[in-house]
């Protein structure tokens, strides 16, 4: 699938230099050195995104004029941070396309959102014998929760094979897709590859023979690559820090039916109607489904990270974005001995996962960092497509739209340097050996 933002209908904003400086002046982090006198280079934002100081100043503000517990307290400070948070989820909403915000259920992240289904749903709706459709290039957080799902009803899990370039082979969707597969769980970007999945055409096929489809968006929510009406979506999941927001806040977005078929995970209050001796009645979505006291800060802070996006615009995010992956590829592709894994440009979003053939992941990491080029090393959380990559670790730059070109070009000489100093080691090991 090509990659291609979700379109406003406005025309977009063009980062130019200036715009992208503007930008950087809002994320203070980006200004800070590291060991000593280093500018710092973050290109790990796969990981975590950096916060604008926006919403940094919301969250202070919540804490300092008017924390309180929300909906049910009769008091000044209740109100304003009810309203802080039901307008957080209003804004949510609107971002994924949502078409009413009692669709957006709060949660704690990305693996939470995962578990509420593959636990509240899979209980209700699996049986043995049905299946599950997933593939080896997904997170654990989209792997592991349904390994459970299908351990605890008898059900069985099915892997839609890969192409030789690192994308999902639809041509083959017809083979493992039937009147047996319940539920379609896929990424709406890797998380390693960064491969765009075409979820539309997977969504359509999957409703064909009445399975629902789970979209884990923890990726291609941060890039403007989702929306749930575009790809008519069942579930859809992602978490508020990769999307310049506070830690500890998931999203789970499911449509009206769909989420109606989700039993209590989690009980305790303000999930209740009623409560009596003999039991309990639920309440109406979202409550439902967000036992206890909800992460109401981090709520206002979301909403701040989501005003924030828009007031630049997910599609002109997305294109300059994608010019930063372009030049990256083009550059890093000119180093000897270096493997990037994945598609060609047009099918990912970006991130770039790599190998050099002398030096491991964790090393080329550590000699990055000295030069304060910050990356992500390790198997990230996708064992089983380690496994086909036939490494035991990557490692990952990844950008965002506070990035610049001259960043991309300090990676790739800070890659060029490390492989100098790993070869001058081993040649002084070497030469100690004789």
């Amino acid at each position: 699938m090509s990659v291609s933002p979700t379109s406003t209908g406005q025309q977009p904003e063009i980062l130019d230099v200036d715009r992208i400086q503007q930008v950087r002046r809002d994320f203070p982090i980006l200004h800070e050195l590291v060991h000593g006198d280093l500018p710092l280079v973050y290109l790990d934002s796969a990981a975590t995104s950096q916060k604008p100081k926006c919403v940094v100043d919301k969250i202070v503000e919540a804490y300092e004029k008017y924390n309180s517990n929300v909906h049910r307290g009769i008091h000044a400070l209740g109100d304003r941070m009810t309203t802080e948070m039901e307008s957080a989820r209003e804004k949510i909403a609107r971002f994924i396309g949502a078409s009413t915000a009692e669709q957006v259920i709060f949660t704690s992240g990305t693996t939470m959102s995962v578990n509420l289904v593959a636990h509240g749903w899979a209980a209700k709706h699996l049986r043995p014998g049905d299946e599950i459709l997933l593939n080896e290039m997904e997170h654990h957080a989209n792997f592991v929760p349904w390994q459970m799902a299908a351990q605890a009803s008898g059900a069985t899990l099915r892997f839609l094979p890969l192409t030789a370039d690192w994308q999902l082979d639809l041509s083959r969707l017809d083979e493992f897709i039937n009147s047996r597969t319940r539920l379609v769980a896929v990424a709406g970007m890797s998380n390693v590859t960064g491969t765009v999945h075409d979820v539309p055409r997977i969504a359509a096929a999957a409703h064909a023979v009445g399975a629902r489809v789970f979209v884990d968006a923890a990726q291609s929510s941060a890039h403007g690559l989702t929306n749930v009406q575009d790809g008519n979506i069942d579930f859809l999941a992602f978490s508020g820090h990769k999307l310049l927001g506070p830690t500890g806040l998931g999203i789970l977005y499911g449509k009206p039916e769909a989420l109606e078929e989700i039993q209590p995970v989690f009980g305790g209050g303000h999930m209740i109607r009623e409560v009596t001796k003999s039991g309990s009645t639920w309440a109406d979505l979202p409550a439902r489904l967000e036992a206890g006291t909800a992460a109401f800060v981090e709520c206002a802070g979301m909403g701040a990270a989501i005003d924030y996006l828009e007031s630049i615009g997910m599609e002109s995010i997305t294109r300059y974005e994608h010019s930063l992956l372009e030049l990256a590829h083009a550059r890093l592709s000119q180093i000897p001995g270096l493997t990037i894994f994945g598609p060609e440009v047009a099918h990912k979003g970006a991130i770039v996962s790599m190998v050099h053939e002398q030096i491991h992941a964790h090393d080329l990491a550590d000699l990055l960092d000295r030069q304060g080029v910050a990356i992500r090393a390790g198997h990230h959380c996708t064992m089983p497509l380690h496994e086909l990559f036939g490494v035991a670790a990557t490692a990952r730059a990844s950008f965002a739209f506070y990035n610049t070109p001259d960043e991309v070009e300090k990676l790739a000489s800070a890659i060029e340097k490390a492989i100098e100093v790993f070869q001058r080691r081993s040649l002084r090991r070497a030469n100690r050996s004789l």
